[in-house]
């Protein structure tokens, strides 16, 4: 269905929008998904923060090319007529993991590649930043692997103190 110009402008000012306020980017063709499907996985990617938008691929490489990020070169071989785009809004990781643990679910949804801090990058590292942990699971690991050092140096210490009062007894 061909849309009209004032949708069209709409459209652009939407993606433009989100294109201002994403983290990173997550190109997908969705062409062979059920709209059930779809409509489950925008309820996951809004849940951790996320949106999917549908557009045109004009749309999506003028609201790109006004935004100054290039990336068309790279993905225009693959492009299906709609793209899929999944941005990141809160967490630069979110959309990449989402998206790979719904393609497991789902085959019909194909990742394309993305855009991770402002720059193009193809399907394989889309699906190795997937693989990464969150954030907040990053930050805990950290901290444990803090308190686990400084607790193994408190023992140690209290070892040697107590045999130091063995000896002096």
């Amino acid at each position: 269905m061909a849309l009209t110009k004032e949708k069209k402008q709409k459209s652009l000012e939407d993606l433009k929008k989100y294109i201002g306020k994403q983290k990173s980017v997550v190109f997908a063709d969705f062409s062979k998904v059920n709209s059930k499907d779809l409509f489950s996985l925008r309820k996951q990617l809004k849940e951790a923060g996320c949106n999917l938008k549908i557009a045109k691929k004009t749309l999506v490489r003028i609201a790109f090319g006004q935004s100054n990020i290039s990336f068309w070169n790279h993905i225009k071989k693959s492009v299906p007529g709609q793209l899929a785009l999944v941005f990141g809004l809160e967490d630069e990781i979110a959309p990449a993991r989402i998206t790979n643990k719904f393609t497991k679910v789902n085959e019909n949804l194909k990742i394309l590649g993305g855009i991770f801090e402002a720059r193009f990058i193809d399907r394989d590292k889309v699906l190795a930043l997937a693989t990464l942990p969150s954030r907040d699971e990053l930050l805990g690991r950290l901290m444990g692997s803090i308190s686990s050092s400084t607790a193994n140096f408190v023992r140690v210490l209290d070892k040697i103190r107590g045999e130091k009062e063995k000896v002096a007894v």
